[in-house]
């Protein structure tokens, strides 16, 4: 992973700036799912963003691809803002930002062969030319061989295969940017590690920046440069992977990482457990006011209830929204 230094200097590939994403509800009321977050993602680099289930990492992914357009804010790729873009201008660029999705089997046309899988894209860019070359270079590049799946469908492959088809299917059109949306939850344990090691394979073979949306503590943690702790729509804390999870100063950060025995085995239910006694989870269609996570929290206080706190540098390299941050362990780890 790369030090603290060297991540300063790189260039900003992706940036949100206070990025918000609504949905109606029914009955005049709104789902708050994305509450006006900032991230800003480095090249080549892997972020990692993680969080209960429901807390609106997804939707961050989906908003960052224009899946559907955020209600506000801003998502800017090497400098343009994809907000205001229009459908002709974002078709052009989609080349270069591409998504794999959660599910690897129901993400493929069921009807269509691997190889026409794979090289559609390049039909669609009017690239067709280069089917013949391309499409034999990536799957071979995630571990297919072009020859034996040349008849196939996905049916007839298994959840990881799938999967290497869906990743194939997204560098064929030799992105820069990879929006990777929770790509192994759907797989056992063994064929995760399988999936992990060929992102981070590919990643150093066509130079990619990884966005890695995950609930998996475990898999977040062995794969990311950085990682984005979510609480109900909003960034709690942002900081260099290790001092993260060794020295976490945000209370919800230092819930995932200290109430689990092991950290390769963390899930969403395993954090559901830990918070077990200190209340569910607020409806994103109701949020609390001022800190999302006060209703949970052993250190609220009344400043919690009525102020909302702002991402702020807590200790050098580490970022978090907290009245209260922990710091005098979280000094120790930067």
């Amino acid at each position: 992973m790369a030090a603290p230094e060297a991540e300063a200097e790189c260039e900003v590939v992706l940036r949100l700036d206070d990025l918000v994403v609504e949905f109606p509800a029914g009955g005049g009321r709104t789902v708050h799912a994305v509450s006006g977050i900032s991230l800003e993602v480095r090249r080549g680099e892997t972020l990692g963003l993680v969080g209960e289930s429901g807390c609106g990492k997804s939707t961050t992914g989906r908003a960052i691809m224009q899946l559907p357009r955020p209600t506000s804010g801003s998502v800017t790729f090497e400098g343009r803002d994809l907000t205001t873009l229009s459908a002709a201008e974002l078709r052009a660029l989609r080349p270069k930002l591409q998504m794999i999705f959660q599910d690897p089997i129901s993400s493929l046309n069921p009807r269509r062969r691997i190889p026409d899988i794979v090289g559609d894209p390049l039909l669609v860019w009017g690239r067709g030319s280069e089917r013949a070359k391309l499409v034999p270079e990536v799957l071979t590049a995630v571990g297919l061989d072009p020859e034996q799946v040349a008849d196939r469908r996905p049916h007839q492959f298994s959840g990881g295969q799938c999967q290497r088809v869906s990743i194939a299917r997204a560098l064929v059109l030799d992105p820069e940017v990879l929006i990777c949306d929770e790509p192994v939850s759907a797989l056992d344990v063994s064929v995760q590690a399988q999936i992990l090691n060929l992102l981070e394979d590919m990643k150093r073979r066509y130079g990619l920046t990884l966005v890695f949306i995950a609930h998996d503590l475990g898999v977040v943690r062995n794969i990311s440069d950085r990682v984005a702790v979510m609480y109900l729509g909003k960034i709690c804390e942002l900081g260099p992977t290790e001092a993260l999870f060794d020295h976490p100063v945000h209370p919800y950060t230092r819930l995932l990482v200290s109430s689990i025995p092991s950290m390769e085995t963390v899930t969403g239910a395993d954090i559901a457990r830990a918070d077990r006694g200190r209340g569910e989870m607020p409806s994103p269609v109701n949020p609390p006011s001022g800190c999302r996570f006060r209703t949970r929290c052993p250190l609220a206080t009344e400043r919690c209830a009525a102020e909302e706190p702002l991402m702020r540098e807590v200790a050098p390299g580490r970022i978090a929204a907290c009245h209260h941050p922990v710091l005098a362990t979280a000094a120790e780890g930067v």
